[in-house]
């Protein structure tokens, strides 16, 4: 096995859940309006830091397509799919795009509002030393 180069990303962007692996950036987004089995995915136009499993036909919402399982290259969870290809014209924008469920990934954001609590003992500035 070889070695794993990461890619850092610069601006906001999402990570994986598990390990916090930058896998896409807020300006790649194109849609939230993307739903699976776990609930709410959003549809990217690029991703990063992820691995592809075996394409399979599955059935979707919108149609049958041809897609490929993606998994976060540092842990190796599952985080969403990429459509390599539609069946229907109407669908063909799919094409080539990432989509990463929402319960598997973090936001910038979201990953903001954690704060962590300095557990030694310092004085304040109104203490004499």
């Amino acid at each position: 096995m070889g070695r794993i180069f990461v890619v850092e990303l610069e601006g906001r962007s999402y990570r994986c859940k598990f390990c916090r692996t930058h896998l896409a950036l807020a300006d790649d987004l194109i849609s939230r309006a993307f739903h699976c089995r776990r609930g709410n995915a959003y549809l990217f136009s690029k991703a990063v830091n992820t691995t592809t499993g075996t394409p399979v036909e599955r059935m979707m919402l919108s149609g049958l397509h041809t897609v490929t399982d993606i998994f976060c290259c540092c842990c190796g969870q599952i985080v969403g799919w990429k459509y390599e290809s539609a069946h229907e014209k109407s669908q063909k924008y799919k094409e080539g795009k990432f989509v990463l469920e929402r319960g598997r990934i973090v936001d910038d954001v979201d990953s903001s509002t954690e704060f962590y609590i300095d557990s030694h003992v310092s004085m304040s500035d109104g203490e004499d030393a």
